[in-house]
C-alpha cells in the first residue's frame, strides 16, 4: 500500500509537469492549427533569460515575470520571421520548419552556454512530507499543481469568455470567414504563438529545478511525453491536456515501480497507452464532435 501511494504521488507530480507543457501545445494548436515542435527549444531559451534576471536581481518572482515576457517575445519572433512564410497547404511543412527552428535555437544556446548545467532556483522546497513510509507531496509539487490549475482556468476563460480568445479560435478554424468579418487573422496567429511560447517558458520553472539544471536540450524528453499527453487528451482541449498529462505520469510511475526493468519500459507503456486511446477515440479522450460537411 505504501508503495502504491508513493508511486501515485510521484506519478501525479510528474504528470503535472507534462500537463503544463501539453497546455502550451494545445494553446498553439487552438490558435493556429499547428503542432509546434519548436516549443521545447523556445521554452529553454526563455528559461535562460529567467536565470539571468534572477541571478542579477536576486528575485525569483522577477524571474517568473521575465520567463513569461521572454517566451512571448520569442514566440512572436519565430512566427513573424519563420512560420508566417510557411505554406499552410501542406501541414507537414510547418512540422519540418519547426524542427529546423529547434536545431537552430539549440545550436545558438550551445554556442553561448555550452553543455554545462545551469542551476535554476525553485520557489519552494522539494523535500516531501513523509508520513510513516509514505512520501507525499512537497511544497514544490503543490506549487506546480496550483500553477497548472491556474493555467488551465486562465486558458478556459480566455478562449471561452473573451472576444480575443474567440477571434483566435475563429482565425484558426475558418480564416477566410474571419477575414470577411474584419478579424486580422495574421495578427491573431502571431498572438497565438506568443501566448503559447509564454506558457511553454513558464513550464521550465516547473521542470528544470527537478533536474540537474538547464541545458539546451533539457526539454526534449519532456516535449515527447507532453506531446503524447496532449494527443491522448485531445489537441483542442486544455482539460484533456491535463488529464492526458496525469495519465502519462501515472503510467510511467506505475510501470517503473511495479514492472521488472520498468525504467526501460516506461516509454513503451506510454506509447501503448497512446495507441489504445487512438484506436478507441482517434481525436483524443476529450475531443469534440466533428461537424460533417455536406
Amino acid at each position: 500500500m505504501d508503495q502504491f501511494v508513493n508511486l501515485t504521488v510521484a506519478g501525479l507530480s510528474l504528470g503535472a509537469i507534462y500537463s503544463a507543457f501539453a497546455l502550451a501545445l494545445v494553446l498553439i494548436w487552438r490558435a493556429t492549427r499547428v503542432v509546434n515542435f519548436a516549443q521545447g527549444a523556445m521554452a529553454v531559451a526563455a528559461g535562460y533569460v529567467s536565470v539571468y534576471i534572477t541571478d542579477h536581481t536576486g528575485s525569483y518572482w522577477l524571474g517568473v515575470l521575465s520567463v513569461i515576457v521572454a517566451g512571448f517575445i520569442f514566440g512572436v519572433i519565430v512566427e513573424s520571421a519563420v512560420m508566417r512564410w510557411v505554406s499552410d497547404r501542406a501541414p507537414a511543412n510547418a512540422v519540418i520548419v519547426a524542427v529546423g527552428v529547434t536545431l537552430v535555437i539549440q545550436a545558438i544556446l550551445g554556442i553561448f552556454y555550452g553543455p554545462d548545467f545551469v542551476p535554476m532556483d525553485r520557489a519552494f522546497s522539494d523535500s516531501k512530507l513523509v508520513i510513516g513510509n509514505m512520501a507525499l507531496f512537497s511544497p514544490f509539487d503543490i506549487y506546480t499543481l496550483i500553477g497548472v490549475v491556474i493555467i488551465v482556468g486562465g486558458l478556459g476563460l480566455f478562449f471561452g469568455r473573451t472576444r480575443m480568445g474567440l477571434r483566435l479560435r475563429s482565425s484558426a478554424f475558418a480564416p477566410e470567414v474571419s477575414r470577411l468579418l474584419g478579424v486580422n487573422v495574421q495578427r491573431m496567429r502571431t498572438l497565438g504563438w506568443g501566448l503559447a511560447a509564454a506558457v511553454g517558458g513558464l513550464t521550465t520553472l516547473f521542470v528544470v529545478p527537478r533536474n540537474v539544471g538547464l541545458t539546451p536540450n533539457v526539454m526534449d524528453g519532456v516535449f515527447i511525453s507532453s506531446f503524447t499527453a496532449a494527443v491522448i487528451g485531445g489537441l483542442d482541449s486544455p482539460e484533456g491536456a491535463v488529464i492526458g498529462g496525469l495519465l502519462t505520469g501515472l503510467t510511467l510511475a506505475y510501470v517503473t515501480g511495479y514492472v521488472p526493468a520498468g525504467a526501460s519500459l516506461g516509454n513503451v507503456a506510454v506509447m501503448l497507452l497512446l495507441l489504445v486511446v487512438l484506436l478507441v477515440r482517434p481525436g483524443g479522450l476529450f475531443s469534440g464532435v466533428a461537424a460533417r460537411r455536406v
